[in-house]
């Protein structure tokens, strides 16, 4: 486990929070997020902290920015910065042993909140449901429109900014580390599994194993995911997540059979050119003149080739 520095805002050693807002960041910067989340503390009144951790990013002029604006927060804020990565279960696990809060909230540096009183709504489901689970929901109302992050708009529209109806139809489904309410008892019992590696599944499964002992609730709280990628890097992140989702079928056969993915992944399995298929839908997706909808098509054709060899 790598080496670890504080940095603490004025308000936050007197602070007895009721929800604590956990941010992990790798080398990424998370100062308009801070900045977005501290023009609630008025209202706040010392309900809500923020953990943010620098998981290893090594950018001694971002890490001396942040001191210098977390020195000036209104907001309690606890900065720990790390040495070296340590990956993003072992981070949000790490994350989750700094926090005071009887809850806790995950949300990603690259999130914006859809809504002023963000943080308020929160403390409110909180003060008047203490809900185990609850993910606030994605949207792409603040997202970059540029021409090179189309496909993943596309694809996200499709599969991950969903209104809350439709999550509520498979909760554990549509659970990510990004907006995700947690009550501390239950992550005590159920921590990230650090056997993952690499990007993706990690929250999917967690919540798989969450959802056989407690409801996920599903509430319209959302926030923006503004790190859009363009095709040739969720290419890169599809690629390392082939692995996750050989644990997740190892882990939750009975869940993991009732995804698309997975039928999708069954299905290409049983072709004789299956390597053929994949290189075909990889060259289909680059191709920058082809229409979106065909791209983001082709896009889910090649993961799906890709999980094939997980099956």
């Amino acid at each position: 486990m790598s080496r670890a520095r504080t940095t603490d805002s004025p308000t936050y050693g007197a602070a007895r929070p009721v929800l604590s807002v956990l941010i992990p960041f790798f080398r990424d910067d998370p100062a308009a997020l801070l900045e977005q989340l501290d023009a609630e503390a008025q209202a706040l009144s010392g309900a809500v902290e923020l953990v943010v951790l620098d998981d290893g990013t090594g950018d001694t002029a971002l890490t001396a920015a942040l001191n210098r604006q977390i020195g000036a927060a209104r907001l309690p804020v606890r900065l720990i910065t790390l040495t070296a990565n340590e990956g993003r279960s072992q981070g949000r696990n790490r994350l989750a042993t700094a926090a005071r809060g009887r809850t806790w909230l995950f949300l990603d540096s690259d999130m914006r909140p859809d809504r002023p009183d963000f943080l308020q709504a929160w403390v409110a489901l909180v003060q008047t449901d203490d809900p185990a689970v609850a993910f606030g929901g994605f949207s792409l109302l603040q997202a970059p429109t540029d021409d090179r992050f189309a496909v993943h708009r596309a694809l996200a529209a499709r599969s991950e900014c969903l209104p809350v109806e439709v999550r509520r139809l498979t909760p554990e489904k549509y659970v990510y580390t990004s907006n995700l309410l947690v009550r501390r008892d239950v992550f005590e019992r159920e921590a990230f599994d650090p056997g993952f590696s690499g990007w993706g599944w990690e929250d999917v499964e967690w919540a798989m194993r969450v959802s056989r002992a407690h409801p996920v609730v599903h509430v319209d709280i959302p926030a923006t995911h503004m790190g859009l990628d363009t095709v040739e890097s969720l290419m890169r992140k599809y690629e390392q997540s082939a692995g996750n989702f050989a644990r997740v079928i190892d882990k939750h056969p009975d869940i993991i059979a009732t995804y698309p993915s997975y039928r999708a992944a069954r299905k290409i399995r049983r072709l004789p050119g299956r390597g053929v298929l994949r290189g075909l839908a990889r060259a289909w997706a680059l191709q920058d003149g082809l229409p979106v909808a065909s791209r983001s098509f082709a896009l889910r054709v090649y993961r799906a080739a890709l999980y094939a060899e997980a099956v």
